[in-house]
């Protein structure tokens, strides 16, 4: 301020040290800037000193989540190294329940590992702005209840004591992630409090927020320390142990999800040794808004080839790593699937006519071509399902594939009963209800749907478009004369997973007017509705 109003000069961004008379030096950022009168003269001066130190602090937490980091990878590892060098370094046989126990290390630790990982790309997802969330009505006590099997499967021994009311709403949620922060929570709580000390969840809510209350008899939390403890590499005691809640990401994690589904978190505490609660609100459900409801029949029939009795369903599997070509065998054949691999991606093609199967698994890196380019060729000739099972987690990569034709997007590693669950979503997908096979065929103008045949004809020309293209059409053209929003197309023909990725009906709306010589700006089959949907007039 000195120099400012004696020397008329502006200082910028320099770091002083205030020393107190009690011990304390608190680090800070001075700027000072002169003020001048009409004839040049310095009159004032503005100061802004800011406080340094939770800067300072998280600088320090950053130095040191390498290191953290580092730990949490290194023991598992350590772990996973130690037991498949045992086995296979073993001078004498090693015997099945040997062998067995350094299996079960093995998964343990490599469960432990993906955890970590997911963490880490979780964060990431939030500070990007890409975390996504599925949210539909759901029952808290189903949510709770799953909760509760994972927190005691993780050999936790405090005892549950839950309170949910009798005339508790649904809430609005992705199941998945509120279970998530739960057993965030509930690890938490664990954690900091003695063996034999409950664990108490407390559900409350006011008609238009759900309030979900964890309570625990632990260490507590200090006061100065509550309104960091949501920020990232945060960690609530400089012990906080080992696990993935040391990375001090867990309840940054939390907070990303409840924000995500317009909640809000926070922490109460009365002190070091007085126990804390974790709090967090999630919106009611509202009653949905009257829709179009789909037809729905009691048998259903799969859109691919019919088989015969006994017959397998067939999986074409493309990868270029002979191990996972392996893992892949093994795990789909105990599946109960008839498995064809390759690693060749000209061959893929012949495969389709040859084996005409009835799901395709492709990575996107491939020799000689990519993983885009093949179901660009596989979509121009066949409407089979395709899922990608790839290392590529970036939300672009699983974007472009769906955009592309794809119907699922795992991200490697994965376990056997993920992929088989998710084959079974996507081969489940291609179920049309009965009713579609009686209804008379569809004409509007040139374009003709046989539903019977579920062939497309423009000006009696077929017109090859692959199955997921064929339920935009079949939904559009069932509804005739209404307009369906983007997520009323995206919940019937991709499911409610789905919701919001506009992006991804645009894309097979555009190729669907591309493939019925449809112009947007003068269309005669397909209407867009800006900003709600696309609707296709009635047949007159």
């Amino acid at each position: 301020m000195h120099r400012s109003m004696e020397m008329g000069e502006s200082v910028r961004a320099e770091e002083i040290s205030l020393e107190f008379p009690d011990g304390r030096t608190i680090p800070t950022l001075v700027n000072a800037t002169p003020v001048y009168s009409s004839l040049g003269e310095v009159t004032a001066a503005i100061g802004v000193i800011q406080d340094l130190t939770p800067v300072a602090e998280v600088e320090r937490l950053r130095n040191e989540f390498p290191g953290i980091v580092s730990h949490e990878l290194r023991t598992p590892l350590t772990a996973i190294k130690g037991s498949a060098a045992t086995v296979l370094g073993s001078r004498r046989p090693v015997s099945e329940q040997e062998a067995r126990e350094f299996f079960e290390i093995i998964d343990e630790q490599a469960d432990r590992l993906r955890d970590l990982v997911d963490n880490l790309l979780d964060m990431t997802r939030i500070e990007t702005g890409y975390l996504s969330v599925s949210v539909e009505a759901n029952g808290l006590e189903a949510m709770l209840t799953e909760a509760k099997a994972v927190f005691q499967r993780s050999d936790s021994l405090q005892e549950l004591q839950i309170q949910l009311p009798d005339d508790a709403p649904m809430v609005n949620a992705d199941s998945t992630r509120i279970v998530q922060v739960l057993t965030n929570l509930l690890t938490n709580a664990a954690k900091f409090s003695p063996v034999a000390s409950p664990i108490g969840i407390n559900v409350t809510h006011d008609g238009v927020y759900v309030t979900i209350q964890i309570r625990d008899r632990g260490r507590g939390i200090p006061k100065d320390r509550l309104p960091h403890l949501f920020r990232k590499f945060s960690r609530v005691h400089d012990d906080a142990g080992r696990g993935l809640a040391g990375t001090g990401l867990g309840l940054a994690i939390c907070k990303g999800i409840v924000e995500a589904h317009g909640g809000r978190i926070w922490a109460d505490s009365a002190g070091t040794g007085r126990g804390a609660t974790f709090s967090f609100t999630l919106p009611v459900a509202t009653a949905p808004k009257t829709a179009i409801k789909a037809a729905t029949a009691n048998r259903t029939e799969h859109l691919g080839r019919v088989r015969r009795p006994g017959e397998r369903t067939k999986i074409l599997a493309v990868d270029v790593d002979s191990q996972v070509r392996r893992y892949l065998q093994r795990s789909l054949e105990e599946g109960g699937y008839h498995v064809i691999l390759t690693d060749e991606p000209n061959r893929v093609m012949d495969l389709l006519e040859d084996e005409q199967p009835d799901l395709v698994l492709l990575d996107i890196v491939l020799s000689g071509t990519s993983g885009y380019d093949l179901l660009r060729s596989i979509r121009e000739v066949s409407g089979v399902p395709v899922v990608f099972l790839t290392a590529r987690d970036r939300e672009e990569d699983m974007v472009n594939a769906l955009k592309s034709g794809a119907d699922d997007y795992i991200t490697k590693p994965f376990s056997p009963s993920e992929l088989l669950a998710r084959i079974e979503v996507s081969l489940r997908r291609r179920l049309i209800p009965d009713q579609i096979e009686v209804r008379p065929t569809f004409t509007l103008g040139e374009l003709s749907l046989n539903f019977g045949e579920r062939r497309v004809t423009v000006g009696g020309n077929p017109i090859s478009i692959s199955a997921t293209e064929y339920k935009v059409l079949y939904e559009l053209a069932t509804h005739a004369g209404l307009v369906l929003t983007h997520d009323q197309i995206l919940h019937r023909v991709w499911g409610p997973e789905y919701s919001g990725e506009t992006d991804l009906v645009r894309s097979f709306i555009r190729n669907l007017r591309r493939k019925l010589g449809d112009d947007a700006r003068n269309p005669t089959y397909v209407f867009t509705e800006p900003q709600v949907g696309y609707r296709m007039p009635r047949p007159s």
